[in-house]
């Protein structure tokens, strides 16, 4: 696909108008949450849905937009906004475990985290918005396409392998220069981050709580914006996909908020999810001639994140990590099993024009046959050997 369908030239009043309706949302936001108080579930809730809701609606608008604009591609970049916007809220619900562990650490009031993340998300805005600009420009070199594609590899590889996350804001460059430019009281003063004592301005903890989650966001932001360009290559698609993610992050938080360590099985979905964004990037957009089909591409993230989420419902956290490790090892040797009759019926030639896969010059049927025995090993390997 071209990679200049809405260029920022010429569609700069798009940008403009949808900043400015994000802008108006958001202070609608800080008007209802003025008041600091307790989000409660079903409050969060009613407001992840709303954000849902709107994506979904921004989807359909901007199918019909792109079909007025640019025809027959319409329905190509429209799937690509909700493989995006799919990426990246799964993606952020990996920054929810981080956030509840800052403000655990801190000892952060449940009533003004809210007003925390509220002013973080003003701020992931901003910097979303420069990653975005210059992955736009990097993008367009092939090499920096293949180097994002390897380090969203490893980074899928680490996130699966990793331990507990821990967090040491003592050890953030930020916090140590903050702590430095003003002084930080020892007890929060509501909901400030700025107090005046003595004549004297100082910073309260819950500025050093925000600079932690504006510097984690930021570190998370180099995962998930190209993990967003594998998905397409329109900055449009990536800028608002983004945005509407990060919208609806706060108040995921507080619905799953006490739930979080329920999910232990979403790390796995989400280290798979970015490595097979990686591997786009590095192969599989050029064996497909330029562009994976983007219906699989939505369909495999879609089934990786409802997959872990159901492996951690079905399987409880509460067994042995012995146990859990059997049951996730013979899982996954399952699906490979799984996977190893379709790839040889894909060999066979069959399904392949329904999947699109009909269209890709050079697709050879010794490769599926190759996949399918390898699938075939590796699940009888997992399932073998997996502890008693």
């Amino acid at each position: 696909m071209d990679a200049n369908l809405f260029p920022a030239a010429e569609y700069w009043w798009f940008y403009l108008a949808f900043t400015a309706v994000i802008g108006t949302l958001l202070a609608l936001d800080l008007a209802v949450n003025r008041k600091a108080h307790v989000i409660s579930v079903r409050e969060a809730g009613l407001w992840t849905a709303g954000w849902i809701s709107l994506a979904l609606l921004f989807s359909v608008g901007f199918y019909w937009f792109a079909a007025a604009r640019v025809g027959g591609a319409a329905r190509q970049v429209t799937l690509e906004f909700l493989a995006g916007y799919l990426v990246e809220e799964s993606l952020s619900i990996d920054n929810m475990f981080v956030f509840a562990l800052i403000f655990r650490y801190f000892g952060v009031p449940a009533r003004y985290q809210h007003r925390v993340l509220f002013f973080g998300v003003l701020g992931a805005i901003v910097f979303r918005g420069i990653f975005i600009a210059a992955g736009a420009v990097l993008i367009r070199f092939h090499w920096v396409v293949i180097v994002f594609g390897v380090f969203r590899i490893f980074t899928g590889l680490r996130m699966a392998l990793e331990k507990e996350k821990a967090i040491s804001p003592n050890a953030n460059p930020v916090i140590r220069l903050a702590r430095r430019l003003l002084p930080v009281t020892s007890d929060f003063h509501g909901s400030s981050f700025l107090v005046r004592l003595n004549g004297m301005l100082h910073f309260t903890p819950l500025m050093i709580v925000l600079l932690v989650v504006e510097t984690t966001d930021i570190l998370f932001a180099v995962d998930s914006v190209p993990a967003v360009f594998a998905i397409t290559k329109e900055p449009l698609v990536v800028f608002t996909s983004n945005i509407f993610a990060i919208l609806g992050l706060r108040s995921i938080y507080f619905l799953l908020a006490g739930a979080m360590d329920r999910f232990y099985a979403l790390k796995y979905g989400l280290s798979f999810i970015l490595i097979f964004v990686g591997l786009k990037m590095v192969w599989l957009d050029d064996l497909a001639g330029g562009r994976f089909p983007i219906g699989i591409s939505l369909a495999v993230i879609a089934a990786a994140i409802g997959v872990s989420i159901a492996v951690s419902l079905l399987f409880p956290k509460g067994g042995s990590s012995r146990q859990r490790h059997a049951i996730m090892q013979r899982l996954v040797g399952g699906v490979c099993l799984a996977l190893c009759p379709i790839a040889l019926l894909l060999g066979a030639g069959v399904g392949r024009d329904r999947l699109g896969l009909g269209e890709i010059a050079g697709l050879r049927d010794e490769w599926f046959y190759f996949s399918g025995a390898c699938y075939a090993l590796c699940g009888w390997l997992l399932v073998r050997k997996a502890p008693r």
